[in-house]
């Protein structure tokens, strides 16, 4: 199972493996008050690609085509969170304030569809 949270959101007992995939540190918060298994800088979309979605609606789903295109070249980025999702509850930690266009939100579409598929 593969979940979604704010980082300014508290942590829960069913949250699992958290893993933080934003490629920007969160505004506000520090990193000792952060319970998470690691920080995937890498999974995050390219500095190129977060910039020119700048979180408009409108540019969602080419956002999602190429941020997947992003994950589909950089398969080392994302396998951790997919083996941890094999195994046990995973939370994938953003900071956006929208929280239906972001890339957390397309991270998870991309590896809830690995996870039903039999690609690594």
């Amino acid at each position: 199972m593969i979940q979604l949270k704010r980082v300014y959101d508290k942590p829960s007992d069913h949250d699992g493996a958290r893993f933080l995939v934003e490629r920007l540190w969160p505004r506000g918060v520090k990193k000792s008050a952060l319970t998470m298994q690691a920080w995937l800088k890498d999974v995050a979309p390219s500095t190129e690609l977060r910039q020119w979605f700048g979180h408009d609606p409108a540019r969602w789903n080419e956002f999602r085509q190429r941020y997947f295109a992003e994950l589909n070249e950089h398969p080392d980025a994302w396998h951790a969170i997919l083996q941890s999702a094999r195994h046990d509850a995973v939370t994938l930690l953003y900071s956006s304030h929208d929280t239906e266009h972001n890339n957390a939100v397309a991270l998870k579409e991309f590896l809830e569809k690995r996870l039903r598929s039999t690609l690594p």
